[in-house]
């Protein structure tokens, strides 16, 4: 589906809902050269659910390297060097011990465990 702003997409379910079809749709805003396969998903989303634009529950990328278990482990190894000085692991050493990647960690300690610079 081509890009088509949220604006688009709310005039298209407006349209739809009063009853007109996809070709007429297409004719009340000829200067947007919408594809008819585009508009067409649009009106299939509209009367499957009643929304054009609003996403299914579930839909897109899932999780994998910042899921639960990974935020407790790096949280673990992080909190376990405190007061430690010269012990410290590095974001790569943490990732090589949990076999993820050391953005990935820097990602948790900062997004999830909100350690900002320099947490040892």
């Amino acid at each position: 589906m081509g890009k088509v702003s949220s604006a688009d997409k709310m005039r298209t379910q407006t349209l739809r809902e009063q009853g007109y079809g996809v070709k007429a749709i297409m004719a009340a805003y000829p200067q947007n050269y919408w594809k008819l396969s585009t508009v067409k998903k649009i009106c299939k989303h509209v009367d499957q659910t009643g929304s054009a634009t609003e996403r299914k529950a579930g839909s897109g990328r899932p999780k994998f390297t910042r899921s639960d278990t990974n935020i407790v482990h790096v949280e673990e190894l992080i909190c376990s060097q405190e007061g430690q000085s010269g012990q410290q692991l590095s974001t790569r050493e943490i990732a090589a011990k949990l076999d993820i990647n050391d953005r990935s960690v820097r990602r948790i300690a900062k997004k999830d465990l909100h350690c900002y610079g320099r947490p040892m």
